[in-house]
């Protein structure tokens, strides 16, 4: 019995107060705040050129004053460019996506951002920013167009576009410079090509399947081959494209002797244009067409795509447009390819 008295003593010699029982130590972590922004369902939002995509940015509550930024990353320079600011009662739009995007508003927390009628040059990163005091929080998604990328080089041979030749080449075939993650994805699909040439950001590659002694030699593993950044103005290469396909569109070919010239006409006959050399590669990969018939594009280059590789069609084991290069616009020879938009 005194032994219990004993112990009781001690232990409410050295206890703590009760109220410091229950208080929270010293430099422990203080709890979580609020998050607003609920995390996109999937990372990535894929469309097709032409159609309407929405990119989700969701609250789960509504701080007492806030905003809501939408800014895409640019490839080409790693800038942010903004394109909504809203305070959910009003927004402002911003740059030359303006005229084609809105918030969704399907309810008071929705800021999810709608784009219409998608472009080749939207596609990339985007990022929903709660600006609120000191607690911003963001999510990043990523606007994704299937496509195909195509090497290009001029009339005048290999290696003769600075990067913004090259760009400007690009965008006159229906196309524009592919991303460094669009180059890689196409060599994973089967892109075998010697000559480097520019891409979006200004650095210089070529993709490679099958090693051999012109490309980097036979001892090399196959992969996309860097020559680096190089310098804008001076430096010359040719061209990696990235294109997709149009919503409405056609590309068909015209039987016929036919000059340039005469290719163009005949296909004006038939309300449509001669066709670019990105119209011919999307109908190649999401039309499947697939021609025997060398064919007179918009450059002045004579091409035909193979669906099914067979030998009396070039006798090449893959798929893939073939090229003429470009013969005399005078020539009587080739049909011609034409486009018609929606």
């Amino acid at each position: 019995m005194h032994r219990l008295l004993l112990l009781s003593s001690l232990w409410l010699l050295v206890a703590p107060p009760a109220s410091s029982i229950f208080q929270r130590p010293t430099g422990s972590p203080a709890p979580p705040r609020l998050q607003y922004l609920l995390e996109p369902l999937h990372a990535a939002v894929h469309t097709q050129r032409g159609a309407t995509a929405t990119l989700p940015c969701v609250l789960r509550a509504l701080p007492r004053n806030y905003r809501v930024k939408w800014s895409k990353v640019e490839p080409a320079n790693y800038r942010e460019s903004i394109i909504i600011i809203t305070n959910g009662l009003y927004h402002k739009n911003y740059g030359p996506l303006s005229p084609r995007v809105r918030l969704r508003h399907s309810h008071r927390y929705d800021a999810s951002l709608t784009i219409t009628d998608v472009a080749l040059e939207d596609e990339g990163r985007y990022r929903c920013q709660l600006v609120n005091g000191l607690e911003d929080e963001s999510v990043s998604l990523t606007l994704h167009l299937e496509g195909v990328v195509f090497p290009y080089q001029p009339s005048n041979g290999r290696y003769k576009f600075n990067y913004h030749e090259a760009k400007r080449a690009c965008e006159q075939q229906d196309s524009r410079l592919a991303t460094y993650q669009q180059l890689y994805k196409a060599w994973t699909e089967g892109l075998d090509w010697c000559n480097a040439g520019w891409i979006l950001d200004g650095t210089v590659h070529y993709p490679i399947i099958n090693s051999r002694e012109p490309c980097g030699g036979r001892l090399l593993l196959p992969g996309v081959r860097t020559y680096g950044a190089r310098d804008k103005q001076k430096d010359r290469f040719d061209a990696f494209c990235f294109t997709s396909a149009l919503q409405g569109s056609q590309v068909y070919f015209i039987r016929g002797h036919l000059n340039f010239k005469e290719a163009g006409q005949a296909c004006r006959n038939h309300g449509a244009a001669i066709a670019k050399v990105g119209q011919l590669y999307s109908a190649w990969k999401f039309s499947q067409l697939d021609r025997c018939d060398g064919g007179w594009l918009a450059d002045g280059s004579v091409r035909y795509p193979i669906t099914t590789p067979r030998e009396r069609c070039g006798g090449l084991p893959d798929p893939g447009v073939r090229s003429f290069g470009f013969p005399s616009k005078e020539l009587r020879t080739y049909g011609t390819y034409c486009f018609v938009g929606k």
